[in-house]
């Protein structure tokens, strides 16, 4: 099982969507195991985007992360980083896929309305800047998890 970060941008919560973005990974039988709201400082923006820094971009990256709340999530799957990274769609919205999140909600490739990690290696990163073990909730079963079960008998 694999499991993955990902983070609805203040546009979006400030938008009202959240509860539209989390249907999309609960649909796919996708179970989120954390999940907070929650204001990002400098210093958390600064260690996200750390692989922007010194880019022209990055200033704007963290006036944006910053300027209000972001829902935080784990979510675990079978592929998960891959299947949700294709659910959230390209940063680019004009390029994304019909009917992903970003060519639904997004605007512009700034205002982009989630994160999603793209490598293992960054899910983890990003896991550990916004979650600490003890927040993790990987033990109950998902109707998806349970029909499986009870197919498997």
């Amino acid at each position: 099982m694999e499991r993955t970060f990902v983070a609805i941008k203040p546009d979006a919560v400030k938008r009202g969507l959240i509860g539209n973005i989390i249907k999309r990974f609960e649909e796919k039988s996708y179970k989120i195991v954390a999940l907070k709201m929650l204001n990002v400082s400098d210093e958390l923006a600064a260690k996200h985007y750390e692989e922007h820094f010194g880019k022209p971009f990055y200033p704007n990256l963290i006036k944006f992360i910053t300027s209000g709340p972001v829902v935080a999530m784990a979510i675990e799957g079978i592929n998960v980083i891959k299947g949700v990274r294709h659910i959230v769609g390209s940063t680019k919205p004009d390029e994304a896929d019909v009917g992903s999140i970003r060519a639904d909600y997004s605007s512009s490739p700034s205002y982009n309305v989630i994160h999603a990690s793209d490598s293992p290696e960054s899910a983890q990163r990003e896991l550990n800047l916004y979650f600490k073990e003890g927040e993790y909730c990987p033990n109950y079963k998902t109707m998806f998890e349970l029909v499986a079960e009870s197919l498997e008998k």
